[in-house]
């Protein structure tokens, strides 16, 4: 189950990649990570950190901390967080298609997306990575990542806040009805 996890963890990466070098092609800038806020820039530490503790662990490279709450059930359960996660992106990338932004773009923002999994969450590629960081930790217990996990959960709630507001101010009484309808994670 830990390269499972891992496999679907730079499975989401390379998704991301890929889809935004594929609108980029097409001319639409899909990265906006810094561009309304400066403290965007705090994410890439966190996934460095946070990759290098899971291929550390995998491959037996210096990880400190120790292993916690290790099970083979348990490991299990990863896995399928880890599978549901990816699967929820998947389905959150269908459905977003050419309006997929890493970060905030406020001056090309595309078409409100309220289809799909978006009819059932507002956040469900946050939403994916929660159970993707969840599954990952599960599956490779390890202290580090437990902390990585809340500070996870933490940081995309943060955006998400900051994400709605931007939306808001973007798509108005629009995206008002959308939120009375569809709850921030369900």
């Amino acid at each position: 189950m830990r390269y499972l996890a891992a496999g679907v963890l730079f499975c989401v990466i390379l998704l991301v990649i890929a889809r935004s070098l594929k609108l980029r092609s097409i001319g639409i800038h899909a990265v906006q990570i810094g561009k309304y806020d400066k403290k965007d820039f705090l994410i890439l530490p966190f996934v460095l950190l946070y990759l290098y503790v899971v291929l550390a662990s995998l491959f037996g490279w210096f990880v400190p901390g120790s292993e916690v709450l290790s099970s083979p059930a348990l490991a299990i359960t990863g896995g399928i967080l880890c599978v549901l996660g990816l699967a929820l992106f998947v389905a959150a990338l269908i459905a977003l298609g050419r309006n997929f932004r890493v970060g905030l773009d406020e001056t090309h923002p595309g078409e409100l997306v309220t289809r799909g999994v978006f009819a059932v969450t507002r956040n469900p590629i946050y939403l994916s990575f929660i159970l993707i960081l969840t599954g990952v930790f599960l599956a490779i217990p390890n202290w580090i990542l437990l902390l990585l996990l809340f500070g996870g959960i933490m940081l995309f709630h943060r955006q998400m806040e900051i994400e709605e507001k931007s939306l808001l101010a973007v798509y108005g009484a629009e995206y008002a009805e959308y939120c009375k309808k569809v709850g921030r994670y369900f």
